[in-house]
């Protein structure tokens, strides 16, 4: 027997979301998306990025009975849709309910040939790799009293970083 959808037409969700997030203020951006098991919806309140995330895994742990992500985003949309009810009954500011609910993508780790060439960050573009090299170069030559061992990492680093760069294109 195949599963039971519990929620109607996605789209139903689609449009409850865009007015959800029309009630939260003007000039609020969204985003969502759903599979077949999981569903999300981020968005920025004040500034600041939220992101609500759900799966058909954490909703089974939660003795809940669903079996698709579309009823994951569903419910999504209902909590959001009570949480700004709860904002415009004036109970509640929105932000005081979804404070603890700011969402930090994870931190990008950079290279390590980038860190050789002393970048905290990935560079904007090739020109700012060579730039640099140019830069330490001078500095770790040989014949400018640097080292042959620090000078044959920093171009090594500095061939590697290219190379990631031209394959990231």
């Amino acid at each position: 027997m195949a599963a039971k959808k519990k929620y109607t037409d996605p789209m139903f969700y689609e449009t409850k979301l865009a007015r959800v997030m029309e009630r939260l203020g003007p000039g609020e951006d969204y985003s969502y998306n759903f599979d077949r098991y999981h569903a999300w919806v981020e968005f920025r309140y004040h500034g600041e990025l939220f992101r609500f995330d759900h799966t058909v895994e954490k909703a089974k742990s939660a003795g809940q009975d669903i079996f698709y992500g579309s009823d994951c985003f569903a419910q999504i949309v209902l909590a959001l849709e009570d949480l700004t009810r709860i904002v415009g009954r004036g109970i509640y500011e929105f932000g005081t309910w979804v404070a603890g609910m700011r969402y930090l993508p994870p931190p990008v780790e950079i290279p390590e040939c980038f860190k050789v060439l002393g970048f905290q960050e990935m560079p904007a573009n090739p020109r700012d790799v060579e730039a640099r090299w140019k830069t330490l170069a001078k500095q770790y030559h040989p014949d400018k009293g640097g080292s042959a061992v620090d000078f044959a990492r920093i171009k090594s680093a500095a061939e590697q970083a290219l190379k990631h760069m031209e394959v990231g294109k």
